[in-house]
């Protein structure tokens, strides 16, 4: 194995910084747009399948892989918010994101691989699966694992929806097992871009063919200097947003079997990010206000009432946490407008202040000179809008 790789790379951009990069080919989308006619349907289920963008990442947990899983855990809610940036005809795309490991030791299956989660919306679960994950020895087949995100998980069948793979690691991408040339045909028929970033010196990275990896996925080659540590810069806005946050959780009303574990499940994540470090967790709390990304419509009243009118009329005492239970339907329906004005309000403010606080991290990292490496985030972040912008998605 390759000695072990540590994290890397500068605080990628939130969602707020985004606004201002161009997407290449933004005027001509924009101009295609207006002249249009308007969709009488919106919510049509064709429509829903076209403004859907399905991420899987795959993440090598080999023995020498310690800094890319830390990388990864730092750059979770980066990826949600760069995502939530783009709109397809003038609406915030359906989100999906699904999480693989290869050439971990521990793996029993045959190619050291395993489907950590499938393609959900539960970003919750994303953190709470990518933070349970250790590294150990190891044998990575690249083509493998691609061959098996491809068949396995649930892609949307629009030819209209953006399908990404991003694998990273730091072996040859051409060990034996499955043919990466064959497995990558394979993706192009579903219409899914690949993109590897290759934890190393990029001219290894390319003789050892994850070059080739993208060039034939269609998707973006990157390398990361992975021996630089990530900067946090801390800005007069974090402690507020914060606060904010902690006012946001208490507007989640769990209901049904799962319902107070799941609301267990939030607060834990919230501290896994800060674990990170509280520019993290802060990322965290921005992508909480983007509801087209962040919905637990599973277990929170709020959410479910919103997506479905009839809900509030219909939901059995049972289902109820205890302190609802026994209410009538008005007095239920009451608190849960409450709520949701609150969590609206709050998300409003944190919202506000992230565009405040991207303002003083954009110019502090001016002031010292910030290069433009790649770091996983960046690499992410370029490759989103890049592909984004061919798919029909604006800023």
């Amino acid at each position: 194995m390759k000695k072990n790789f540590l994290i890397t790379g500068i605080l990628a951009s939130t969602v707020l910084a985004f606004a201002s990069v161009k997407l290449g080919n933004k005027t001509e989308i924009n101009h295609r747009n207006s002249v249009e006619p308007k969709i009488e349907n919106p919510i049509s289920a064709n429509n829903l399948a076209e403004n859907t963008i399905q991420v899987a990442i795959l993440l090598d947990t080999s023995s020498s892989m310690d800094g890319l899983i830390d990388q990864a855990k730092s750059r979770l809610w980066n990826i949600v918010n760069t995502l939530t940036t783009l709109k397809y005809n003038g609406k915030a795309p359906k989100i999906e994101i699904a999480l693989y490991e290869y050439g971990n030791d521990g793996i029993s299956d045959k190619n050291w691989i395993r489907k950590v989660t499938p393609l959900t919306q539960d970003l919750d679960l994303i953190s709470e699966k990518l933070f349970a994950l250790k590294t150990n020895g190891g044998t990575e087949y690249c083509g493998a694992v691609i061959k098996d995100a491809t068949s396995q998980l649930e892609w949307n069948n629009s030819d209209k929806s953006m399908k990404l793979v991003y694998i990273a690691g730091n072996e040859a991408f051409d060990q034996q097992g499955i043919n990466y040339k064959e497995a990558i045909a394979d993706a192009k028929k579903k219409n899914i871009f690949i993109n590897t970033i290759f934890c190393g010196n990029r001219e290894e990275g390319i003789r050892t063919f994850w070059q080739d990896g993208a060039t034939q996925g269609l998707g973006k080659y990157f390398n990361i200097d992975s021996n630089q540590k990530v900067v946090f810069i801390a800005t007069p806005y974090d402690d507020k947003i914060s606060d904010c946050n902690v006012k946001l959780n208490e507007t989640y009303i769990s209901y049904g079997s799962q319902g107070m574990e799941k609301k267990r499940m939030q607060a834990v994540q919230d501290q896994n990010a800060a674990s990170m470090s509280k520019a993290n967790a802060v990322e965290r709390s921005v992508a909480k206000t983007k509801s087209a990304a962040y919905k637990n419509e599973s277990w929170d009243m709020v959410d479910k009432a919103e997506s479905d009118k009839d809900f509030l009329g219909e939901i059995k005492n049972e289902e109820l946490p205890a302190e609802l239970q026994g209410k009538t339907k008005a007095e239920i329906a009451k608190i849960v407008d409450k709520n949701s004005k609150e969590r609206s309000s709050l998300q409003k403010q944190i919202s506000e202040l992230a565009v405040k606080r991207q303002t003083f991290i954009d110019a502090e990292l001016k002031k010292r000179g910030n290069s433009e490496s790649d770091d996983l985030g960046k690499a992410i972040e370029k490759s989103i809008l890049e592909i984004g912008s061919k798919k029909g998605y604006t800023l």
